[in-house]
């Protein structure tokens, strides 16, 4: 059965709601945890720190398969039992095995992590009430540099991504409803933020008090960027000025009233991409238009696991195969992907092996499937088969409040 909408309580200027309801949502569930924790709004670059805390990764032997290759983990530093920054550690790319180590120090609630095309920067959102970005210089001995934040001119921003052409940061606000740019210089770091565009349109969905912007991402075309708003039951479809960072909005979609939109996955292709829909437990297979970037989408589809609330789809790099996270059952559904992208087959649901499963991320060769699992504070892995069949590699990675997992190339 589908799960109804879920109304989320507005964010008060002290932080997050200091109590914690009886919701499924991602908000509710943080609850008081990051109340008091806000970051102040800096207006200039932070002074760079450097230091050595990441484990270096380890070419393979000749003659061997394997090596072992960096993970980060994201966490919320100002939770309780929470992280002190973002996690290291490595994993074995044959086995899929995952050594901890050290952290990342100098970052505020890093719950989202996106990595530069580059490989040298990872950028962090501080999802708080005076949301931020913070970029971090990744040296390939394991020493990083912490290059500084910037404010988002929002709240709660609950993720970020960077633009292929490697010169734009784009966040999303979750609480105030807004997304945001900021350039990227050649070394790494942030510069001023050129644009904010807050969802004032249309009204909030079933149940929401507000939009709720929950991701930011460009199409595989390069040309249009998409912002999917929880609270608006909207995909909104803008065109980046490459020059100016500035957004200019060119569509609209929308998802079923009260679907509660939550991530967006394109397939390989670039002419279908997949919606994972938290309120009504859905995955919505939608076509995108790379010459107006109009994204239409269908008819919701079943997870396969009841009330799952789904967190997350990811695609392997063929387009054969497609995983969701469902926080509910604590359950991986897998999907086989049909008719060049335009359908998903639903085959299997699987135990993820830990408790709420909050985000996915494959390895660069889509060999492995990584979950972060926020209340069992743990990061699970799985083997992906030929036939897209998931196998648990290793024991699970004990990780303070693991809210996101980025394996690096």
């Amino acid at each position: 059965m589908n799960a109804a909408p879920h109304p989320r309580p507005a964010l008060p200027s002290s932080g997050l709601p200091a109590s914690v309801p009886a919701l499924p949502s991602r908000r509710s569930l943080l609850g008081g945890l990051l109340a008091g924790a806000a970051l102040a709004a800096a207006p200039a670059l932070a002074t760079p720190a450097r230091a050595t805390a990441r484990p270096a990764a380890t070419p393979a032997p000749p003659g061997s398969p394997t090596a072992t290759r960096p993970l980060l983990i994201g966490t919320y530093t100002s939770a309780e039992g929470g992280g002190t920054g973002i996690g290291t550690a490595t994993y074995d790319t044959a086995t899929g095995a995952i050594t901890p180590g050290p952290v990342i120090t100098g970052v505020e609630n890093p719950s989202y992590l996106a990595l530069h095309p580059s490989g040298g920067t990872v950028y962090a959102v501080a999802e708080q009430d005076a949301g931020a970005v913070t970029a971090v210089a990744l040296a390939p001995d394991g020493s990083y540099e912490v290059l500084g934040t910037r404010p988002t001119g929002g709240s709660g921003p609950t993720h970020l991504s960077v633009h292929p052409s490697g010169h734009w940061l784009l966040s999303a606000n979750y609480s105030s409803g807004s997304v945001a740019v900021h350039p990227i210089a050649a070394d790494g770091s942030l510069g001023e933020r050129t644009d904010l565009v807050t969802h004032s349109s249309p009204p909030p969905g079933p149940g929401q008090n507000g939009p709720h912007a929950h991701q930011i991402v460009t199409a595989p075309d390069g040309g249009h960027v998409l912002a999917v708003d929880l609270g608006t039951d909207t995909v909104y479809t803008y065109r980046l000025d490459e020059s100016a960072g500035t957004l200019t909005e060119v569509s609209r979609a929308a998802p079923a009233p009260g679907s509660g939109p939550r991530h967006l996955t394109f397939h390989p292709g670039g002419r279908f991409a997949y919606l994972a829909c938290e309120l009504d437990n859905t995955t919505v297979v939608c076509a995108y238009d790379p010459d107006s970037g109009t994204l239409t989408p269908g008819v919701g589809q079943s997870t396969g696991s009841g009330t799952g609330y789904p967190a997350q789809l990811v695609v392997t790099g063929d387009g054969s195969y497609a995983y969701l996270a469902n926080r509910g059952p604590n359950s991986l559904t897998r999907y086989a992907v049909e008719d060049a992208g335009a359908a998903l087959r639903l085959l299997d649901t699987v135990p993820v092996g830990g408790d709420w499963p909050r985000q996915l991320a494959l390895s660069p060769d889509s060999s492995l499937l990584f979950a972060a699992n926020q209340r069992s504070s743990t990061v699970t892995a799985f083997r992906i088969g030929s036939d897209g069949s998931l196998t648990p590699a290793g024991d699970p990675l004990p990780a303070p409040v693991a809210v996101c997992v980025l394996p690096l190339p």
